[in-house]
């Protein structure tokens, strides 16, 4: 009995032990990335720390970092190149895998955090032939100097945080990845990883490059007649525009808007690494914008004015955004600095927000910056393409894909015109072969933020420190892409609206719509859009202005822009912005609220931000509310849907998630036969409008289903046989108690961390990703919390409002904002995600704004300090 006691004894010892070193290395792992948010930190100069003449320099002095309770920083310092050294310091304290993972998305070396992967193989392969990160490599080499400091400071004060400390104290990613075999390297951060990642942010906000694709299928498939029926013109008359009569001179002999229709069809529609149009990394989800409106002091309680944004962005895990207050302790000439709002975590500066003197907001404009051309290669010599009759040679430039788990690596020639890369060279076969080069169907790509040399961040540095309008104008002219719609309001009392962007002037003939060809000049782009002559607002009479990515101009406008610069390029060239846009139902509902509420303050503001109010849904009611549905039980349910309900979508709702069953049906009935092979479910507010026009035309052909060979259908039967599979699925998933069928218990939102979040093990999941959790709103509805239509079996959140923001002119103090998750990117922080409640409920925090704000709400304060100091 001793011996088998002391037998137990050591092996309850070994457990204990074993016990031990697991919750030591699980708590290492776990909380050993936290940061140190207060104390002092002496920080250590190094030689890569240069201003903007060359003189290595370096922290200069004390900086404070006061964290309130949310977690948000606000940075006291001296000088410029502290401030922003201590934004890189914070924001990788924060955020360093998040910051991590998007310069490897930037550069398209995702592999090499992953591992070799084939689904992430063609998003690396069609980044590198893209050129992202080339392109962000040749605007620094003309970057202004300052801009080129402050990039620099940036990346200092990252580097001081990431390269004094073992990986494993950066981020609990770096272990997980590392039982998988996944070897990282920590690199300094550079400024080109900065301007990498506005690359990214460009491309998910510009261009219309999967409609070209897209069209080019289904009038493949269809015929251009009735191809398009699913483009349809943007309503103008029935839905508003940016700029209104009132906004330019409408003469009575304005022509209508000049649509070109000239294009080919696309024969090739799989690109680089197997992309197709329907890809996620090419896709440009239609529903992803974002709302911003200002309104005049003539119009608010206080007399002042007020301003609203709230961008729609991808649903992530840590938010997109980072909250952040920039402030020189003396504003002056040498540091004009004090600004507050929210970052990229990748980049220094505020996006958006406000500084002492004026306020801003951004909207994507969405304006058609990309184009597809087809070439003719030279059979003797697959690095010539003819131009203008001519072989005229290409530029090449090697990429070496590298994988994190392995030595092995890929090695790919991009090929380049002067029209940009060819973009459909190096297929993945269904087997994972890689192909070669496309000499047979080769298309290449132009995009204006590969053309031209990239001055946004020089944008966002004055507008920071913009003081009135016409500050605000100056810092816009080098706002190139993504295009924005920008609203200003000012201390003053003044409101504003400007668009910027390089903006292409098309050839006659050339739609932008459908690809053309590329072996002559003819539809070369012939200039863009002078910055004087984008649309602009300035204190109009109604006392407001609001974008929601609907058309920015009327008609009209289009004309006018042919009058004042045919001379230079042309009379009959095409100076029409876009072609698809979002068809104006969000931006109807707040013109609504703006012009029938009031007067307006903070609160008038939050409850247009959480309006969930479906004008789709009344649109539709009359082709529904009269149908027999073949059955008391589903005409009862008719009457109950559309006589009862307020066409709300709130969690609540319970006709809400019936009405959401009957539209997926819709969509598979009316749509997805038609589009077979092509894409599913298609984009929200262009389906609704498509719809609304076609149900004045009963019998029209995308009314039939194709699938039954022997029938044609015609718009009832269609809607009565979606209504009544609706139902009869709804009770199938949900049961018969419509208590059940609540939209806040199907519409669910879910916080994934790249790349664990999609591991597939459930431990890992549940640690780094948060969620589901019920929320309101949905597609073409204020409340943008839009859904994906391909996917039949859900109804979860693919984008947001990724923050929303009040900013009140007449005390800046009073300004309110909430963003999605929590400011930091640990998974064992209390601000991973105590803003996501908040956040769904359209709940707000003050922005703090003045010295004794921060210090009355200070948490925690960090000091840096220069080591020699």
């Amino acid at each position: 009995m001793k011996i088998l006691r002391a037998v137990l004894i050591g092996l309850l010892a070994v457990i204990v032990v074993i016990v031990g070193a697991a919750l030591f290395l699980i708590n290492d792992w776990t909380r050993g990335p936290l940061p140190t948010l207060a104390g002092e930190v002496r920080i250590a100069n190094a030689a890569s720390q240069t201003n903007a003449s060359g003189t290595v320099t370096g922290l200069s002095g004390e900086v404070e970092i006061i964290r309130d309770n949310w977690g948000v920083p606000h940075i006291y310092a001296d000088m410029p190149y502290d401030l922003f050294f201590a934004q890189g310091y914070a924001q990788a304290q924060d955020r360093w895998w998040q910051m991590e993972f998007s310069r490897h998305i930037g550069s398209g070396r995702i592999q090499e955090l992953t591992g070799q992967n084939d689904a992430v193989m063609g998003n690396d392969l069609f980044i590198r032939v893209a050129g992202w990160r080339a392109a962000a490599e040749k605007d620094f080499e003309v970057t202004d100097p300052e801009v080129v400091a402050i990039l620099q400071a940036f990346s200092d004060g990252v580097n001081s945080y990431i390269l004094n400390r073992d990986k494993s104290d950066l981020a609990l990613e770096y272990n997980l990845l590392g039982v998988t075999g996944v070897t990282i390297s920590i690199e300094p951060w550079t400024p080109v990883d900065s301007l990498a990642w506005a690359k990214v942010m460009a491309w998910d906000l510009s261009g219309n490059r999967d409609i070209e694709l897209l069209y080019s299928a289904l009038v493949n498939k269809l015929g251009a007649e009735v191809a398009a029926d699913w483009l349809p013109p943007y309503p103008y008359g029935d839905k508003p525009t940016i700029l209104q009569a009132e906004d330019l001179p409408i003469s009575e002999d304005s022509a209508a808007l000049p649509v070109s229709e000239v294009g080919r069809p696309a024969i090739s529609t799989v690109l680089a690494g197997g992309i197709t149009a329907s890809s996620p990394l090419f896709y440009r989800d239609p529903d992803i914008g974002s709302n911003n409106w200002v309104v005049s002091g003539s119009l608010t309680t206080n007399g002042a004015p007020l301003l609203a944004n709230d961008p729609h962005l991808g649903i992530q895990m840590p938010s997109i955004w980072y909250e952040i207050g920039l402030h020189c302790r003396t504003v002056s000439e040498a540091c004009p600095y004090d600004v507050t709002g929210f970052a990229l975590p990748a980049a220094p500066a505020v996006i958006i927000g406000h500084n002492a003197r004026i306020a801003w907001g951004v909207t994507n404009v969405g304006p058609d910056t990309q184009d597809l051309y087809t070439l003719k290669i030279n059979p003797e010599n697959p690095l010539q393409y003819e131009w203008n009759g001519e072989w005229r040679d290409m530029t090449t430039r090697d990429e070496v894909i590298r994988f994190g788990d392995s030595t092995e690596t890929v090695t790919i020639q991009v090929r380049e015109t002067h029209l940009g890369p060819i973009i459909n060279d190096y297929e993945i076969a269904e087997d994972g072969t890689l192909g070669g080069f496309n000499s047979t169907e080769p298309m290449a790509f132009r995009w204006t933020a590969l053309q031209e040399r990239s001055e946004l961040m020089q944008a966002v540095m004055l507008l920071n420190r913009a003081q009135n309008w016409d500050d605000f104008r100056n810092a816009l002219q080098h706002w190139d892409s993504p295009s924005q719609n920008v609203i200003y309001a000012d201390v003053d009392g003044n409101i504003g609206y400007q668009m910027p962007g390089n903006i292409p002037i098309r050839a006659a003939g050339h739609s932008g719509i459908l690809p053309v060809d590329g072996s002559t000049d003819a539809f070369d782009w012939r200039g863009y859009v002078p910055f004087d002559n984008l649309p602009r607002i300035f204190n109009p009479e109604r006392g407001w202005i609001a974008t929601a990515n609907e058309a920015v101009v009327p008609p009209e406008y289009y004309v006018q822009l042919s009058e004042a610069l045919g001379d230079q390029f042309g009379a009959d060239s095409n100076y029409v912005f876009a072609l698809d846009w979002d068809y104006g139902y969000r931006a109807q509902r707040i013109e609504e609220l703006l012009t029938t509420t009031g007067p307006h303050s903070a609160d008038t503001f939050k409850a247009i931000h959480g309006d969930n109010q479906s004008i789709s849904a009344i649109e539709l009611q009359p082709y529904l509310s009269t149908l027999d549905f073949g059955g008391a039980e589903y005409n009862e349910l008719r009457d109950w849907l559309f006589t009862d309900w307020d066409f709300q979508f709130s969690i609540e709702s319970q006709q809400a998630g019936l009405y959401a069953y009957f539209w997926r049906q819709l969509t598979e009935n009316f749509l997805n036969d038609q589009t077979e092979g092509i894409f599913e479910g298609g984009g929200g507010a262009q389906l609704m409008w498509m719809v609304h026009q076609l149900a004045e035309e009963p019998e029209n052909v995308w009314w039939d289903d194709t699938r039954t060979a022997d029938i044609t259908e015609t718009r009832d039967e269609i809607l009565i046989r979606s209504f009544r599979e609706a139902v009869d699925r709804i009770k199938a998933e949900r049961g018969a108690d419509r208590s059940q069928w609540q939209w806040g218990a199907m519409h669910t939102a879910t916080f994934v961390s790249n790349p664990l979040g999609l591991s597939g093990i459930d431990l890992i999941e549940q640690m780094v990703n948060r969620g589901p959790v019920a929320a309101a709103g949905g597609s073409a509805i204020v409340n943008a919390t839009n859904w994906n239509f391909s996917n039949s079996d859900s109804f979860e959140l693919s984008s947001l409002p990724s923050m929303r923001f009040i900013a009140d002119l007449s005390d800046l103090s009073a300004s309110q904002t909430m963003h999605t998750t929590g400011q930091s990117g640990h998974p064992f922080s209390p601000h991973y995600g105590d803003m996501i409640d908040p956040w769904r409920l359209i709940q707000y925090h003050p922005q703090l704004w003045t010295r004794a704000q921060v210090e009355a709400a200070q948490v925690d304060r960090l000091i840096l300090r220069p080591a020699s100091g």
